[in-house]
């Protein structure tokens, strides 16, 4: 595969993570930045194409969650409660 050239700016922190990260690994950072664009990429794709599961498709739309509360706020205030925490 042909590469290209891409110069890439970033904060100097995180530059220097990602040296340390290269050296630890053994690899260079473009080859890191490379890896880490195609995972993406796959992980997008496979999330957009993945078939739901018939108990999936069957609960969707069973519970209506409250306004204003995500997700992980209502698993967090569940937790809370069963093992007798509260808030």
């Amino acid at each position: 595969m042909a590469t290209v050239k891409l110069t890439l700016s970033a904060d100097e922190k995180v530059v220097r993570k990602a040296r340390q990260l290269a050296r630890k690994n053994k690899t260079s950072i473009s080859a890191m930045f490379s890896r880490l664009v195609l995972a993406m990429s796959k992980r997008a794709e496979t999330k957009s194409t993945a078939e739901l599961g018939p108990l999936t498709r069957q609960a969707l739309g069973l519970v209506k969650l409250p306004p204003g509360k995500s997700d992980r706020e209502l698993l967090e205030e569940s937790l809370l409660e069963k093992y007798g925490f509260k808030k």
